[in-house]
């Protein structure tokens, strides 16, 4: 079985994020990036279905020489291959990235494409869905159950109020969700393993963006709260606020 894992670098969740000078990018300085946390149950998933299937797991990035710690985050878990289509700019919207993913995909001929739902830095949701048109492969996201029974898929996924199972057939491009597996910790064998593979380059095949940023800020900071201490004497007032201020009522 030939699994593609699309897998991206993100910010820490843990970072403080900071607005750079020209109001468009974040400030990097100070800034730790990871794997994306759902790129890892792909990641996890898609070497469950090598160990119980045989195959290869082929990490592809997209991105500057950066995005190569997502595909060695990847390695060190136990990815066999590793791709990184090459663009010189980091400014590139989610279009771009599936167009060029799509372009890698369709030359390869997987069985099976697996990738995070969503990166937590854009969080758009759209790439299981754009690769799909631009290849023409089935595909379904949010997906927390995944089985795999010859050219056959059962994907469980979560939607509003429940749980909605789905048949799909190979090859197909799976959004996995937290909970569809526990990703494994590398170990030191692994860790070491992953030095000496190399990271294939390959050149983006499309460089332009539909979506440009206009401006970015930080939310406003939250209001100092208020507290009542008069009971049933404050609640003329309590109503007020919450007409006037909080426009809730």
């Amino acid at each position: 079985m030939k699994i593609i894992v699309c897998v991206s670098l993100v910010p820490d969740s843990t970072t403080k994020v900071k607005i750079s000078g020209n109001g468009m990018s974040i400030d990097e300085n100070g800034v730790s990036y990871i794997l994306n946390p759902y790129d890892e149950f792909a990641v996890e998933e898609a070497l469950q279905l090598r160990e119980k299937n045989g195959g290869e797991v082929i990490a592809v990035s997209f991105g500057t020489d950066k995005a190569k710690e997502a595909i060695k985050k990847a390695f060190q878990m136990g990815a066999d291959k590793g791709v990184l289509i090459k663009t010189e700019s980091a400014d590139f919207d989610s279009f771009s990235a599936a167009k060029n993913l799509a372009d890698y995909i369709g030359s390869q001929s997987p069985d099976l494409v697996l990738m995070g739902k969503q990166s937590i830095d854009f969080d758009g949701l759209l790439l299981p869905s754009m690769i799909s048109e631009m290849t023409g492969m089935p595909s379904t996201s949010v997906v927390v159950k995944l089985d795999v029974n010859g050219t056959s898929i059962t994907a469980e996924r979560e939607i509003e109020g429940g749980k909605e199972v789905l048949q799909l057939s190979m090859p197909a491009i799976i959004g996995v969700q937290k909970g569809i597996n526990e990703p494994r910790y590398p170990n030191l064998k692994s860790i070491m393993a992953a030095k000496s593979k190399p990271i294939e380059e390959i050149s983006a095949t499309y460089n332009g963006n539909i979506v440009k940023t206009v401006e970015m800020k930080l939310p406003p900071a939250k209001s100092a709260g208020k507290i009542f201490s008069n009971g049933k004497d404050d609640v003329a007032e309590l109503v007020k606020l919450l007409r006037e201020e909080a426009k809730v009522i």
